[in-house]
């Protein structure tokens, strides 16, 4: 994995643990004061699986 990619794991999973953090678990996820954080973990959980197509794509172009 390239040093670009690595920055961008770390960024995305930085993400995902802060907003799992600021999650009220006392109400339902889905609530006004929720919604913000569940999208943002949506948001970030979307941006890791396209960093791994990315890394795979960029895998492939390499020639041996």
């Amino acid at each position: 994995m390239q040093k670009f990619y690595k920055v961008f794991l770390v960024v995305f999973i930085v993400f995902i643990a802060i907003n799992v953090y600021a999650l009220d678990w006392q109400s339902d996820m889905l609530s006004e004061d929720n919604s913000k954080f569940v999208f943002s973990i949506a948001a970030a959980v979307i941006g890791l699986m396209l960093l791994f197509v990315m890394n795979t794509w960029s895998k492939i172009g390499i020639k041996k």
